[in-house]
């Protein structure tokens, strides 16, 4: 019955003006308590929901916040997610999460979506090409704010120092005594695999050594498997003592791979992911795992945009970046 309920049938009930239902709907404040009461009774005896899609492109914007997220098979994006969607459903806004699988056609396809639904602003973590459609974007005037990357001061950005993270892991293989170690991940053209890469390549150069590179290709846990089948068939004399993964979904299909190959992580085998995924310590073998605070990412983004969105004409862009930290547990260290 609801679907066929409208104003005017509850202005009739309440024995009330269209403008006096119009009022309580939006501007309840202006309406007296006894009237108001009267009208709200109506509205729940007749079952009447407010179509609040047309209200909103009437008013040229809708009260929803789009997410573009790179993989959302991914965990550390699942809970990127999570943290967005707490300060998105704290501001009284609604989540619209769209999964690119870092395919551009895809990425392209929700961007033109949720500008033709009038989105409030748009989160993304954009997938990588050569040029990209966010500039535009940006000069239409929709508040836009990158998710796990680094920006310039044109617009607002959350990002985690990955040049640390990277140095973190091959410090802690450094003074566990490995020198045969192996940086496992891909795509190298990816900003955060390269970023992982020159950080890890820092502490090997402090360390005087040199990190050998295993791309992988994808960030998917079936790539962690495929490269750790091709680990296990190396020569024990020409095998890593210790791996750097990028991500955990790599680390924990290498450590698959090793454990089908009977090779004792972290014995032969030193593991270390990049995440902190709640998997990594759930695994077979826990997983030492360079953290990012995954949540507060997201919440830090959304409030970003939140913020851009309420009050453009004070809003700074801001560039956010968190310092990750190391966890250690069995895949390094036995217990």
């Amino acid at each position: 019955m609801s679907g066929e309920v409208g104003v005017v049938d509850v202005a009739k009930k309440a024995g009330v003006s269209l403008g006096t239902v119009s009022n309580v709907l939006n501007r309840p404040e202006r309406v007296a308590p006894a009237t108001r009461a009267r009208v709200l009774a109506a509205i729940e005896e007749l079952g009447f929901i407010r179509n609040e899609a047309a209200r909103q492109l009437r008013a040229g914007q809708s009260r929803s916040i789009g997410f573009v997220v790179l993989d959302i098979r991914n965990p550390f994006f699942t809970d990127l997610a999570a943290g967005v969607e707490a300060s998105v459903a704290k501001a009284g806004l609604s989540l619209v999460l769209c999964n690119s699988g870092d395919d551009p056609t895809r990425e392209d396809h929700y961007l033109s979506l949720l500008q033709e639904q009038r989105a409030s602003g748009i989160l993304i973590t954009p997938a990588a090409r050569a040029t990209s459609p966010i500039e535009e974007i940006r000069r239409r005037g929709m508040p836009l704010v990158l998710v796990d990357r680094s920006s310039t001061r044109r617009q607002c950005s959350v990002s985690v120092d990955d040049l640390v993270g990277g140095e973190l892991a091959i410090d802690h293989l450094v003074s566990l005594g490995h020198k045969r170690i192996a940086f496992v991940g891909g795509a190298l053209s990816t900003k955060q695999v390269r970023d992982r890469l020159i950080g890890a390549r820092t502490a090997a150069d402090r360390a005087g050594i040199e990190i050998s590179v295993m791309e992988t290709a994808g960030l998917t846990f079936g790539a962690g498997r495929a490269m750790g089948e091709r680990i296990a068939a190396l020569p024990v004399r020409k095998r890593p003592t210790a791996v750097f993964c990028v991500n955990d979904l790599i680390a924990l299909g290498v450590l698959q791979e090793m454990t089908r190959h009977q090779i004792s992580v972290p014995g032969d085998l030193a593991i270390v992911g990049y995440d902190d995924i709640d998997f990594a310590a759930a695994a077979a073998v826990p997983l030492t795992s360079v953290r990012q605070p995954r949540e507060d990412l997201g919440r830090t983004a959304a409030d970003l945009l939140i913020e851009e969105v309420v009050s453009p004409a004070t809003h700074r862009h801001r560039q956010v970046v968190f310092e990750p930290d190391l966890v250690v547990r069995e895949s390094t260290v036995p217990a």
